[in-house]
């Protein structure tokens, strides 16, 4: 039998994403709901009982609604909001993190798929810390930049012209944000990384669509390693991966690297970086991804192939062509 899939807010950036990643698939059947009755309660518990996987692309509130409507015992839940990531009872939808996270995610009824700035912290941080190479109490400072489709469908409207010209506060060609120094994202950074201190984040948002660098600094002095150690445990880590590529390391370069956030939009693709000072003190580690890709849609359409056994069909989660 086809397993049969529900998005529930797939008129969202993230849930149109997924569909446009599903499109042409026959291994899957996708339910859709009515437009007029998208934010029907009844309409919405029949379909989230109704499928084999209901994919939540919702604010965290209503998330967590979403799954008190859920009566089946057969229904699996994957939820790309922040809502559980970090929750009791909920497998981390990062496949690649751990030898034993796909496993995790297979057997699992729910799982949470990763936040985007998240992903490329803990891409980077995860191997370092597992080989001992970073310390777990290690105070981190992590930077993030994101083109603006990271900040939802108001955004993105604001910045295209749409949504009648109604202002919005990150609109614009480059904006600081969180300078309370609090981010949704922390909790998960420091859990699924291995910290045991809250990293120190500051996200940026500029005035592109989608694409993101997410970058983190580090005195090698104090953690007594070089950064050719810390790139060979990247690459030893996601030896065979297909959606994560550790790039190569070069010292004495004549020129500086210019790194372009938006290289993989449209992908799955997660590129890994390691950089170091002339003298070799100090080393800046950076990830590259679609934030809308390995940071949202293209994981969730992973983790939902991982959870229904069809991982080894080989899709590439790109968006076609033409979408």
């Amino acid at each position: 039998m086809t397993p049969r899939i529900f998005i529930d807010g797939e008129a969202g950036t993230t849930g149109l994403q997924i569909r446009a990643r599903l499109q042409g698939r026959t291994d899957l059947e996708v339910l859709s709901i009515a437009p007029a009755r998208r934010k029907d309660v009844e309409a919405r518990r029949e379909l989230l009982n109704a499928a084999d996987v209901a994919v939540l692309c919702l604010h965290d509130d209503v998330a967590r609604e979403a799954v008190a409507l859920i009566e089946n015992p057969a229904t699996k839940v994957l939820d790309a909001s922040s809502a559980h990531r970090t929750a009791s009872g909920w497998a981390y939808g990062f496949p690649e993190l751990m030898p034993e996270s796909r496993a995790e995610i297979r057997s699992a009824r729910y799982v949470s798929n990763p936040g985007c700035y998240a992903t490329g912290a803990i891409a980077l941080l995860r191997p370092l810390t597992d080989a001992g190479l970073l310390p777990h109490d290690t105070h981190v400072s992590v930077q993030g930049f994101s083109g603006y489709s990271g900040g939802g469908r108001t955004l993105v409207d604001a910045n295209e012209g749409r949504g009648g010209g109604e202002a919005h506060p990150m609109a614009g060609p480059f904006k600081s944000y969180a300078l309370t120094l609090t981010h949704k994202h922390q909790p998960e950074m420091a859990r699924h990384g291995g910290l045991t201190h809250t990293p120190l984040f500051t996200p940026h948002v500029g005035g592109w669509r989608q694409g993101m660098l997410v970058q983190i600094p580090l005195h090698l002095g104090p953690l007594g390693v070089k950064a050719e150690g810390l790139h060979a445990a990247l690459v030893r880590h996601y030896a065979g991966e297909r959606f994560i590529r550790v790039m190569p390391f070069e010292s004495g370069k004549p020129a500086d690297p210019i790194l372009d956030p938006q290289a993989l939009n449209g992908t799955n693709g997660l590129e890994l970086f390691v950089y170091a000072s002339p003298g070799g003190e100090h080393a800046l580690l950076v990830s590259r991804l679609d934030n809308l890709g390995k940071g949202a849609s293209g994981a969730a359409v992973q983790n939902l192939d991982v959870m229904l056994g069809l991982e080894a069909a080989g899709h590439d989660y790109r968006v076609p062509e033409g979408v």
